[in-house]
């Protein structure tokens, strides 16, 4: 057996140290974690005269197998203990407790109703969750239709399968997202009967609880809470704001008195899915957030307009600030909004962070 020159030490001062139980503990998380790395290595110690320990490490050369597991074949090689850019035991350790899963957990609520409105309930609501390649994965989005309800439908149906089939979702989100929502709307346009109508979108994926990635058209909105501050996480795209990309597509924004700026007189929205009759003066090109989470997130909110037309952002988030069950809050908000004489459906998904 070959020993590695220059790392050696005794075992009381390990033992002192705790860094014999640091070893036992790297080598095990080593052995058994699930790192995505080409090689990984598991450290032996030998006892040699004088009381002196040495270690050496086995490289393990990892194959994928035919159904994505990974298999491990022990190769009898020694290497240097520390080789430049490698990390100590010590270091290592630090850096995989800092890779832990959140220790917060995640529950969702959402509720709905319709408005009062002379047409019929146009909203459809995703809340749940999926685990996809061991990762942890909830899948939350408000639908708003308009002109009728099928391209509402066929969002609630489709969308999330057609970002999560994107082959660069792991490594490019954000692309992945916008590929998505083109892909949906041109099956939208070619496929769905009702495709004249249109819809709003807002979809947000929470990857293994810590990890936010929104994205919407239209005027249906997402806030997210915090301890010490509130985050709109999406842009409200209405045609006040963005005239210049609509008449850059030969369109124009107007307004009627007491009526709302609308996009060729009709469209009260820059951006959404269908609208076949105005897709050349709006697209289906979201705006896209991409944010990491930490301790100080307490949940966040996606509704349809029919809410914020009668609460602010603040509104909203202290309006259900001191609840802590999310099925609860959504109720809160829809019953708050009522009171405030919203005539519109309301639609309304919460996500709550239990720390």
């Amino acid at each position: 057996m070959q020993h590695v020159k220059g790392s050696s030490c005794s075992i009381g001062k390990l033992c002192a140290e705790g860094l014999w139980e640091k070893w036992l503990m790297l080598t095990s998380r080593r052995a058994g974690s699930g790192h995505q790395i080409s090689k990984t290595f598991s450290c032996s110690i030998v006892l040699v005269p004088q009381f002196h320990l040495i270690p050496f490490y086995h490289v393990h050369k990892r194959q994928a197998s035919s159904k994505g597991h990974l298999d491990y074949s022990l190769k009898a090689k020694t290497v240097e203990p520390f080789p430049d850019g490698e990390l100590s035991p010590e270091e290592d350790l630090e850096e995989d407790e800092e890779e832990e899963e959140p220790k917060w957990h995640v529950s969702y609520g959402y509720h709905m109703v319709q408005g009062k409105m002379d047409h019929g309930m146009g909203d459809y609501v995703v809340a749940k969750k999926r685990n996809i390649d061991g990762k942890e994965i909830g899948l939350y989005a408000i639908f708003d239709g308009h002109s009728g309800r099928d391209v509402a439908e066929y969002l609630q149906h489709h969308l999330f399968d057609n970002i999560l089939s994107q082959e660069d979702f792991w490594t490019d989100p954000e692309s992945a997202v916008r590929k998505a929502y083109k892909e949906t709307d041109k099956q939208i346009l070619e496929k769905v009967a009702g495709s004249q109508s249109g819809s709003t979108a807002v979809t947000a994926i929470l990857i293994n609880k810590e990890k936010l990635l929104v994205a919407n058209v239209g005027d249906s909105r997402g806030v997210l809470c915090k301890r010490r501050d509130i985050e709109q996480i999406t842009v409200d795209h209405e045609p006040e704001k963005e005239k210049e990309l609509v008449e850059s597509k030969g369109g124009f924004v107007s307004q009627t008195p007491g009526g709302v700026p609308r996009v060729d007189g009709q469209l009260a929205m820059t951006r959404a899915f269908g609208d076949g009759k105005l897709k050349g003066h709006i697209t289906s090109e979201p705006d896209v957030m991409v944010e990491n989470l930490g301790a100080d997130a307490k949940f966040f909110i996606l509704a349809s307009d029919g809410l914020w037309k009668v609460m602010s952002n603040e509104d909203a988030c202290d309006c259900i600030r001191e609840l802590n069950d999310a099925q609860e809050a959504a109720e809160e908000l829809v019953k708050e909004a009522l009171y405030k004489r919203s005539l519109d459906d309301i639609s309304c998904v919460v996500v709550m962070f239990h720390h």
